[in-house]
């Protein structure tokens, strides 16, 4: 579920044009308006879970499926009724979004490590435009150079740790790997180093992250 900015410009539907709901019925526009069309969605139930096992079993492509939906009458009022059980989806997933604090909590740390994440691929990528070649290899660098800084970041903490500083699992968490300062782009590059095989890393870090919940745990 992506994180949801603009209110104003979300649409809910109501269940039937009776109902009216005391503190949030404004969300739902003018009484009587934005109704859920349950005839359409019955009639067409058929035909939706067909379309619907069809794709889940690979028996269609998108493409077909998508000229189908919209070529003949028939097709439409299926591609209608698909419109129309998406708007129940979309107002249960709203409310829900609106009504769950953790939920929010959760999607928005998710969405802002996604965010820094693309922020931090956009500035190691130079280089070739190509957008083929920008597909295959953007994520590379900025992979391995997460992973050079995750590195660096645990041998900095152990290091503390051998001085006798106790490491807060809550301060980690506040770290980023996803850092730049230290990285010249465009120096020389030195590659006599590539076919010596490196030590093997100890993964463990002495550190309880178990303390930590879902919306604190570190970034990487």
């Amino acid at each position: 579920m992506p994180r949801i900015r603009n209110w104003k410009d979300c649409l809910f539907f109501r269940p039937s044009r009776s109902t009216v709901y005391e503190h949030i019925d404004a969300l739902f526009g003018e009484p009587g308006r934005n109704v859920i069309d349950w005839e359409l969605i019955e009639t067409h139930f058929r035909d939706l879970m067909r379309v619907t096992v069809s794709v889940r079993e690979g028996t269609i492509s998108s493409t077909l499926l998508l000229e189908r939906l919209r070529s003949g009458s028939h097709k439409n009022a299926t591609c209608t009724a698909f419109r129309e059980a998406g708007r129940v989806i979309r107002t249960v997933r709203l409310l829900r979004y609106l009504s769950d604090a953790p939920l929010r909590g959760r999607v928005t740390a998710a969405t802002n490590e996604v965010e820094a994440f693309n922020g931090f691929s956009d500035w190691v990528r130079f280089g070739p435009v190509e957008q083929e070649k920008d597909v295959k290899f953007t994520s590379l660098p900025a992979n391995l150079l997460t992973f050079h800084n995750t590195l660096d970041i645990a041998d900095v903490v152990r290091q503390l740790q051998a001085k006798g500083w106790v490491i807060d699992p809550l301060d980690l968490a506040q770290i980023s790997p996803y850092l730049t300062e230290h990285v010249n782009r465009f120096g020389v590059c030195s590659t006599h180093e590539t076919g010596v095989t490196p030590e093997d890393y100890d993964t463990h870090l002495d550190v309880d992250f178990s303390v930590l919940g879902d919306e604190q745990a570190p970034a990487a």
